[in-house]
């Protein structure tokens, strides 16, 4: 991968985080993390991976986030010094076993937090 398109796809990868979490609300509980950002090679399109906790919530998360994509779409925009900003879209990670995981270690560490 080029150089400035691994710079490119962090960069949107760590502010795209940022406006996430300042602009959108998902409910308790629910927690999201931006997994990966792969932009074209020409910087017109960007596919941002998302994984959801607990993985019931992701299709809502996803649908949510689609809804708003045009408003989080502005504020990169906004963020961001360079021209052309990649078009965002989501995709959530399906790796059902990671997300299992997951969930399985949040609730083991939730657990052994009560008993101490």
């Amino acid at each position: 991968m080029p150089y400035r398109l691994a710079k490119t796809n962090e960069l949107i990868k760590q502010e795209l985080g940022k406006i996430i979490f300042r602009e959108e609300e998902f409910g308790q509980g629910i927690l999201l993390t931006i997994l990966d950002v792969k932009s074209s090679v020409n910087l017109r399109d960007a596919a941002i991976t998302i994984s959801v906790l607990p993985s019931l919530k992701g299709e809502e998360v996803l649908k949510q986030l689609t809804a708003r994509i045009g408003f989080l779409q502005h504020q990169l925009n906004k963020t961001l010094n360079m021209h052309p900003v990649p078009r965002i879209r989501f995709v959530l990670n399906n790796t059902k076993e990671t997300s299992q995981n997951l969930d399985i270690l949040l609730n083991k560490l939730k657990s052994e937090d009560v008993h101490d």
